[in-house]
C-alpha cells in the first residue's frame, strides 16, 4: 500500500473515531440528564424500550470503537492491511469500504461459507 493510501484510510478511521466518541458521550449525558417520570406504565415502558435499543445500538458502537483502535494501532506498528489468515496484503479497495477489516476477501468469504454450513 503506498504511503498516500495509508494516510487517508487512518484519516478516515481517526475521524470516525471522533464521531463514535463524541455520540457515545451525548448518549451517557442523555441518559443521565434524562430522569422520565411518568404514572402512565405503557409511557414508561415505550421509554425504556426506546432506552434499551439505544444502548444496545451504542454497545455495537464500543465493539466498532475497539476495532478502529486496534486498526489504529496495527497502522502505528506496521502490520495494517495485512490478513490475519493467509498473510496477504488485503486490499486497498476492501480497506477503503472496511478500514477495520483484518481479513482478505477471500479468506472472509471463505470463512462466511463455513459459518453457513454451520448454521
Amino acid at each position: 500500500m503506498i504511503p498516500t493510501e495509508l494516510a487517508h484510510l487512518k484519516a478516515l478511521l481517526t475521524q470516525q473515531l471522533k464521531n463514535l466518541l463524541r455520540q457515545s458521550d451525548e448518549t451517557v449525558a442523555g441518559a443521565r440528564a434524562a430522569d422520565y417520570n411518568c404514572s402512565d406504565p405503557l409511557d414508561r415502558a415505550s421509554h425504556d424500550e426506546a432506552q434499551d435499543n439505544l444502548f444496545r445500538i451504542r454497545d455495537r458502537e464500543s465493539r466498532l470503537i475497539n476495532k478502529i483502535r486496534n486498526a489504529l494501532a496495527c497502522i502505528a506498528d506496521g502490520s495494517y492491511g495485512i490478513c490475519e489468515i493467509c498473510g496477504e496484503e488485503i486490499s486497498y479497495k476492501r480497506l477503503e469500504a472496511r478500514p477495520v477489516t483484518t481479513k482478505c476477501i477471500h479468506c472472509k468469504t471463505r470463512e462466511e461459507r463455513i459459518e453457513r454450513v454451520i448454521d
